[in-house]
């Protein structure tokens, strides 16, 4: 297949591009195609832009991991246009491209977040559960519509709504493990909020799942079956570290930090990826300590 990926220099985009440049054939967007060349190898077709495409023909899938990291900088109004756009308008682009093509993508997966739900409480949410609105809900909710106007006969359209990606090198755990090696790790705020995680293996695997099977469309929690609260994260993560981790970080000193996007750290959700297993997709680290034992 030929495969025109957006965001591959990313952490999941990078191990995607891994698993799929030995049998597919990958036209790869990037704003720095020296810097992805690099990256990523030189044997991928690279574009700096979807500018003066006039479709896109040729083109047998399409997975569009581009945006703005949403816990990368304070919440300014400024900043939250930059979230917003560099989500929305190059899945509209991508829409369109496939809209104005003869023989279009047969399939178009499309990025979301599991920010679509807003903050939940304890309630267990599959992908029919109805949203709080809230500033990640309407991040998420605009950036699927504009995907799912590609959708017809003859291209359909997955939307996948991530949880918090666990790699090794890279995404939220980075930014954990400096304070838990150090045995300053714990809770945050009354660690009672869900966190909806998925081992970056399994997310592979599942764009992977929805790449090949030619029946799935429509929208797919990307989360572990078995999602846990802050607190039990933060215990599992000190005992395969063999640390302590009881320091919690109180919700007040958050908000003082980070303003309002620290929602998404005393807020949360616990999401179980029901479609995807209804259609047959097996996790292969289904709990948190199997997945945190794997990385460390």
């Amino acid at each position: 297949m030929k495969i025109l990926i957006t965001g591959a220099t990313g952490l999941v985009g990078t191990a995607l591009v891994a698993n799929l440049e030995t049998e597919h054939q990958l036209v790869i967007v990037s704003r720095n195609p020296l810097v992805a060349r690099q990256k990523l190898g030189i044997h991928h077709e690279y574009l700096p832009s979807l500018d003066g495409l006039t479709d896109l023909n040729g083109i047998d899938a399409v997975i569009n991991l581009a945006g703005e990291p949403i816990v990368g900088k304070r919440w300014s109004e400024m900043q939250k246009q930059v979230i917003c756009r560099s989500r929305w308008d190059i899945t509209s682009r991508l829409a369109s491209l496939i809209k104005a093509s003869t023989t279009p993508p047969s399939c178009f997966i499309s990025g979301s977040a599991i920010g679509y739900y807003g903050g939940q409480d304890e309630t267990l949410l599959d992908e029919d559960a109805t949203p709080v609105e809230e500033f990640s809900h309407y991040i998420c909710a605009e950036w699927e519509r504009r995907a799912l106007i590609a959708q017809s006969s003859n291209t359909r359209v997955c939307i996948i709504r991530t949880g918090v990606v666990l790699a090794a090198n890279g995404g939220a755990l980075a930014k954990m493990l400096p304070a838990f090696r150090l045995g300053l790790g714990g809770p945050i705020a009354n660690g009672r909020q869900g966190m909806s995680w998925i081992h970056l293996s399994d997310l592979v695997e599942l764009i992977l799942f929805l790449l090949s099977h030619k029946q799935a469309h429509g929208i797919y929690n990307a989360t572990a079956p078995y999602p846990v609260s802050n607190a039990e994260f933060a215990r599992s993560l000190g005992k395969v570290l063999q640390r302590p981790a009881i320091l919690p970080a109180p919700a007040f000193m958050l908000k003082l930090l980070f303003g309002e996007m620290a929602e998404l750290l005393i807020e949360g959700q616990y999401v179980i990826p029901s479609k995807a297993m209804n259609e047959g997709f097996r996790f292969q680290f289904p709990k948190l300590e199997q997945a945190l034992a794997d990385l460390f």
